[in-house]
């Protein structure tokens, strides 16, 4: 099976190093269509610095990576808040059951908010008799925006290998156009018996050219291959054994569609399993580098936060996520 599966990542990574590989050199941002799609709700995996497709294990893998899926036993949902720029909020659901003997289903939900924005014309712009300038406006607004609704489906292979696909449909509305999507996302999730050390891949955001007006643009495709390790742990770390502590690593390569390679690192600490920090970086983003993150588990809930810096001019996002699990 080890076999198996280390052909099937390097078919994997052969396949899209040929895809992209002739786009190296060439100026790829803004070539993509449905950004919305790259934003990230899970706070705990935006906390490590989006270095997650390895470690992923709840119903939030549904945005990550479909076969971590396959680690719920029982039932799994959670709710993500953003608090994003310039008054945008993003709002995202997921929840997965296991259906013994058969595998794990998961739902996604999403929905970006952008708020309303005033109508302006030309025809409007005026001032009146005591001099005030109208710049416009007609009292007129718009509502722009998107969603995302997904079904996913996850199954352990073996003891160790587990696959995951997702289908769902992205709407967006540009208010002068709108445009919608049928997308798969797919992953691979191999435990190697080696310690702790885990190896995930996944592609997202795969899928037909999405047209406005009368141009097609293609689809914000990511491939991103991972690696993670508990440093300290209980038992199996790679460093040293220690009771009621853990310390995880993760680390990813992701190249997208609309950008060069980029890299994402992250650490979690954790304490009885109920206390967790996390830390982690994003090269090669941008605004984006440093992260960090929080959360507390009591018993079967969850409540994690994470903080991004964007940089000067955009600011920083937050996030909270909030989880109910039976496992």
């Amino acid at each position: 099976m080890k076999k198996t599966f280390i052909q099937v990542i390097a078919f994997v990574i052969l396949t899209f190093s040929m895809t992209y590989g002739q786009n190296i050199g060439i100026d790829k941002v803004g070539t993509t269509s449905f950004q919305f799609l790259k934003v990230i709700p899970d706070a705990r995996a935006t906390g490590m610095g989006e270095a997650f497709v390895s470690v992923t294990d709840n119903s939030e893998s549904v945005f990550w990576n479909p076969a971590g899926l396959s680690k719920i036993n029982g039932f799994d949902a959670s709710f993500s808040y953003i608090d994003y720029f310039l008054d945008v909020s993003h709002l995202s659901f997921s929840a997965a059951y296991n259906l013994d003997g058969i595998g794990v289903i998961g739902v996604q939900a999403l929905m970006n908010d952008i708020g309303s924005i005033e109508v302006t014309r030309v025809s409007n712009l005026y001032r009146d008799e005591n001099g005030n300038y109208n710049p416009g406006l007609t009292g007129e607004t718009v509502t722009p925006g998107s969603k995302v609704f997904g079904l996913s489906f996850s199954r352990k292979l073996t003891d160790k290998f587990a696959f995951g696909l997702t289908a769902k449909y992205a709407y967006e509305d540009l208010v002068v156009k709108s445009a919608s999507s049928i997308i798969f996302d797919g992953g691979l999730l191999y435990q190697t018996g080696f310690r702790s050390i885990q190896i995930g891949a996944s592609v997202r955001h795969f899928g037909p050219e999405v047209k406005f007006f009368d141009k097609s643009y293609p689809l914000p495709q990511t491939f991103t291959i991972g690696i993670s390790a508990n440093l300290l742990a209980p038992e199996n770390s790679l460093l040293m054994d220690i009771n009621d502590q853990r310390m995880l690593f993760a680390f990813d390569l992701s190249h997208p569609r609309d950008y060069t390679q980029q890299y994402q690192v992250g650490l979690e600490y954790a304490f009885k399993e109920m206390f967790f920090l996390r830390a982690g970086y994003k090269a090669n983003f941008d605004e984006e580098g440093l992260t960090l993150g929080a959360g507390v588990k009591y018993n079967n809930y969850r409540i994690d936060y994470s903080f991004n810096d964007y940089g000067d001019y955009l600011g920083n996002v937050h996030r909270f996520t909030i989880g109910f699990s039976t496992n």
